[in-house]
């Protein structure tokens, strides 16, 4: 084991200083073989630029992919890097010698900013080929530009910062017009809102930037040679589009905040990082006289943005009175410096070079370097070459830093993809809270190395560290493999002894009830823990042992829940007459076998509370098997506790619908022996239909006379269609409920109409209630008075049934009279229609010669026609035409049919004359005349007119041309 720190400790110690190499570590014996630590590209890949600049490189920016570059004096050369084999060739159009001193490209790639030595400035838009000089800001050397990465588009910069050579911030505004891009000049205004100013007087403003915090704050950086400042303010929501001038009025009668440093370069640069997914810087870097003041950027604080800042002093080998650095460029954990001749990466955490790039005299002194934030990709250029570096997983040996400076939450986010080095970091980490006797977070990282398990548990045990001897074996536990079966048991039973042991020495504590309390749930929680659960039960005979010997039986019965033995559990409340917690225990596991078991002996003692568990079960219990534990409670219990079981039997015939005969018929037998309000209504509701009904209608009945409940067995009865038997017990409880009864069997007429004699033989005889007889005639229609009189005794007068013999007479009477005012009017009408008949055949029509058929044009009297009584006349053949298609389908049958059989009734002949009664002349036994055939084809034919009929109507939704034949008739009119 001490091999393996001592390799630990060597690999954490090994520097990174700038070589591409890296080193390999081996670990034997933990579970990573000859493991390399890196062998990768270095961080840094250049790449030189398959270009020839025709002219030398006066400047270079790149922002969004595109790049812009100066040549000569006067050609400006545009790149879109997503297409590079279609480079933009613009001119200047100058004709002094003016020469560009610097060019600033906005963030979005659209708006370029030359500015020339002779203090002047253009403006160039992505999308033009015309260079714009800006009048007004003519006069002024621009050294910086902060853009509105907020308001800018692509055709408007929205508010910007400039800063000029003598130490003057401007805010100034371009934009371009889509329609007439330069009929006016594309500076909206140029103004001076503030002067930098150093000991001496003013300086020239070096960098500007612009970045929004959270409440509408913007944050304002610009530096000097050997000043940073900050400006702070805030700009009211919707009042962005009139710039900054207000944050920098409130420093007008005082300096803002400002770091200052005493050596000087002659100029300053700030470089800043942004991550991908983010609009806001997160860090940045100032190049200055002494080194390069380095920081974060948190944009919740109220002055300043600027935070965890530290001066990086320049390398040794930088002596900047000879060798000055010329840019500087910032990644996520490096900053680049740009020397004339070579370029060196210092690490952002601990100082040090991890990366050099020496470059050749032949491509000349190096110019600039800058970064595309958007691709995170560094260009740096002479005048005469390109070159490009490409970030490659930078990330690669921050763990290390991170683990040296003890931020091992860092370190081990950086290397949570490679095991070996977070294995690395674990040990560092766990021997570093175990120093500092963090011995619980110690335990944790211990857990996760692949360091010697006894190694590890003697420590603690050494150190009298109990609790964290615990943790690291839970840990330890966790981390195993299902397959480990022999390291899982040895570990859960060492566990289980230690928590027993532990809680015995906290419960004997008062003073440590809170950390008993914590403990024992955790105790609880090992047990409960389903990576445990197989072990556990495989061991149960072991745990159980264990729990005994420490006379623990409040967690013997909760390890018997987890090992959902809950027999047992509930048993030892039934014991020792817990009944209540018996109750809970079956409540909460909802085992339906349990409560089968044990609902016979917890009745007996809860009965209510016993009924709502099982309420709350629902339809996993089945009621059936409740019956007996009921039944057994119900004969030895008073009225009031029978109610219970009527409370769970109703629930389950109303709430959950059980359809058991068992079932209702034990409700109903509950009902006869306690509730018989209850028996009537319960057999109402179920109903008359008897494939709908649950209960035995036989036991419902022997039940109901055994009880004396008449009027439910009359019930029965009517369910069963034994209506005489309902009646005959109807009459002994009640006339109405035997009326009720008669009318039941309403097909059949016979046997209500006996029915209703049974009752009024009932009223006449038993009764001797003569008006209440007479009351029947008039409840039913079948009851004659004829049919009751046979049932009144001799020596009953007339009197009291004269009024009823009276309106039968009278009905009599009216129905005769009903009857012959009929047959009057069945003879009117009789009269009518020969009347009718006969006119029908006296009517005629009149035809001229020149009349032609509505349908052919053709006239009418060369071939057989139809004239109708609206005016149509058509031929028949041209009528038959119009009329098939539209007739249904099977009087198209019939009409083909009486057309073959009139055909086969002509007579072929050469002579003109036929027989007068030729017509008339029959086809046969049993076959119809000729002229019978042609009456029922008028029938069909001509039933009424083509045009003025229903036909015409049920015409209207059809087209003018058929479908089919639209083609066609489209054709011909072409």
């Amino acid at each position: 084991m001490a091999s393996i720190l001592d390799e630990y400790e060597d690999s954490l110690h090994r520097s990174v200083s700038g070589q591409h190499s890296r080193a390999s570590v081996g670990i034997p014996h933990s579970g990573y073989v000859s493991a390399r630590l890196e062998k990768e590209t270095p961080i840094f890949n250049k790449q030189r630029i398959d270009f020839a600049p025709p002219e030398k490189i006066n400047s270079l920016v790149v922002s969004s992919n595109q790049l812009c570059m100066s040549l000569g004096k006067d050609t400006l050369l545009r790149i879109d890097l997503g297409k590079p084999d279609e480079p933009n060739q613009v001119e200047l159009g100058r004709k002094d010698e003016a020469k560009v001193y610097k060019m600033f490209l906005d963030h979005t790639g659209s708006h370029l900013l030359i500015a020339l030595n002779t203090s002047e400035c253009l403006y160039l838009n992505r999308s033009v080929q015309k260079v714009r000089a800006l009048s007004r800001w003519k006069g002024h050397l621009i050294e910086s530009v902060g853009w509105n990465k907020f308001l800018g588009s692509e055709t408007n910069t929205g508010p910007i910062l400039v800063g000029t050579s003598q130490g003057q911030i401007y805010e100034a505004e371009i934009s371009v017009s889509e329609g007439s891009l330069f009929s006016t000049n594309p500076d909206q205004y140029f103004r001076q809102v503030y002067t930098l100013e150093e000991e001496s007087g003013p300086a020239p403003v070096c960098c500007l930037e612009i970045e929004r915090g959270v409440e509408g704050k913007f944050f304002i950086i610009a530096t000097t040679r050997k000043r940073l400042f900050q400006f702070v303010g805030k700009v009211p929501e919707g009042t962005e589009q009139q710039g900054f001038s207000s944050i920098f009025a409130v420093h007008a009668d005082h300096l803002p905040s400002f770091r200052e440093f005493p050596a000087n370069l002659g100029f300053s640069e700030i470089a800043f990082y942004t991550p991908k997914l983010r609009s806001s810087p997160r860090s940045f870097a100032w190049m200055m006289g002494n080194g390069v003041l380095y920081g974060t950027l948190d944009y919740s604080r109220p002055d300043s943005i600027l935070s965890d800042e530290r001066v990086w002093v320049y390398p040794s080998d930088i002596d900047i009175s000879v060798n000055k650095p010329i840019s500087i460029v910032l990644t996520q954990f490096h900053f680049l410096l740009l020397l004339p001749d070579q370029v060196k990466a210092v690490c952002t955490l601990n100082g040090q070079v991890v990366f050099q790039d020496l470059f050749l005299e032949k491509f000349g002194s190096l110019t600039r370097m800058i970064k595309d934030p958007t691709v995170q990709q560094i260009w740096i250029h002479t005048e005469k070459v390109v070159f490009r570096y490409h970030v490659q997983r930078e990330s690669r040996d921050v763990w290390k830093m991170y683990m040296n400076m003890n931020k091992f939450d860092l370190a081990k986010e950086y290397c949570k993809d490679r095991p070996e080095c977070l294995d690395i970091v674990l040990a560092k980490e766990a021997e570093h809270c175990f120093q500092n006797k963090r011995y619980l977070d110690s335990a944790k990282c211990y857990a996760l190395t692949q360091n010697y398990f006894e190694e590890i548990a003697l420590k603690f045990i050494e150190a009298k560290q109990e609790e964290a001897l615990m943790e690291f074996l839970i840990k330890k536990l966790s981390n195993l493999k299902p397959s480990e079966k022999t390291q899982t048991t040895l570990l859960t039973t060492w566990l289980t002894e230690l928590y027993l042991n532990w809680l015995g020495v906290l419960q004997g504590d008062p003073s440590q009830r809170n950390l008993y309390l914590d403990t024992r749930e955790k105790f609880r929680t090992f047990l409960s823990s389903p990576k445990n659960k197989d072990c556990l039960f495989n061991n149960r005979a072991s745990i159980y042992e264990l729990l005994a010997s420490h006379g623990d039986t409040e967690h013997m019965v909760y390890f018997a829940v987890i090992m959902q033995d809950y027999e047992r559990v509930v048993a030892h409340h039934c014991q020792h007459d817990e009944y209540d917690e018996a109750l809970n225990v079956l409540s909460r596991h909802r085992d339906e076998k349990l409560f089968y078991k044990f609902s016979p002996v917890l009745i007996q003692h809860i009965p209510k509370k016993v009924v709502d568990a099982w309420i709350s079960m629902g339809s996993r219990l089945d009621a059936r098997n409740l019956i007996p534990a009921l039944v057994n409670y119900s004969q030895s219990a008073s009225t009031q506790q029978i109610n219970e079981a009527i409370r769970y039997m109703e629930f389950c015939v109303y709430q959950l619908e059980e359809t058991q005969q068992a079932i209702h018929n034990y409700l109903l037998s509950l009902y006869a022996l306690c509730r018989p309000d209850s028996l009537l209504s319960y057999l109402e509701q179920a109903g008359t239909n008897p494939n709908r009904i649950h209960y035995d209608l036989k036991y419902a009945l022997r039940l109901c006379a055994e009880h004396g409940h008449h009027r439910a067995c009359v019930h029965i009865y009517k369910v069963m269609e034994l209506y005489e038997e309902a009646v005959d017990l109807a009459l002994q409880v009640d006339v109405d409920l035997a009326k009720s009864c008669a009318d039941l069997p309403e097909d059949d007429e016979e046997l209500r109409k006996k029915l209703w004699l049974k009752i009024a033989r009932h009223v006449v005889q038993e009764e001797k209630d003569v008006k209440k007889a007479m009351a029947c005639l008039s409840s039913c229609a079948l009851l004659k008075i004829e049919d009751v009189l046979p049932f009144f005794p001799d020596f009953v007068t007339i009197d009291h049934f004269k009024e009823a013999i009276c309106n039968s007479l009278e009905d009599y009477n009216k129905h005769i009279e009903e009857l012959k005012r009929e047959m009057e009017e069945a003879t009117q009408s009789a009269k009518r229609i020969r009347e009718d008949i006969q006119e029908m055949r006296n009517k005629y029509g009149s035809v001229e010669p020149q009349e032609k058929c509505a349908a052919c044009e053709f006239p009418l009297l060369n071939r057989p026609f139809y004239l109708f009584l609206c005016g149509h006349m058509f031929h028949y053949d041209c009528l038959l035409q119009a009329v098939f298609p539209n007739l249904p389908a099977y009087k198209q049958a019939k009409l083909e049919d009486l057309q073959k059989k009139l055909a086969a009734t002509s007579q072929p002949s050469k002579s003109h004359h036929r027989p007068k009664d030729a017509d008339t002349i029959s086809l046969g036994k049993g076959q119809p005349s000729r002229e019978q055939i042609k009456a029922d084809i008028d029938d069909i034919v001509a039933a009424e007119c083509v045009y003025c009929g229903e036909l015409m109507i049920r015409s209207i939704d059809k087209p003018f041309i058929d479908p089919q034949k639209y083609e066609e008739e489209m054709q011909s009119w072409l």
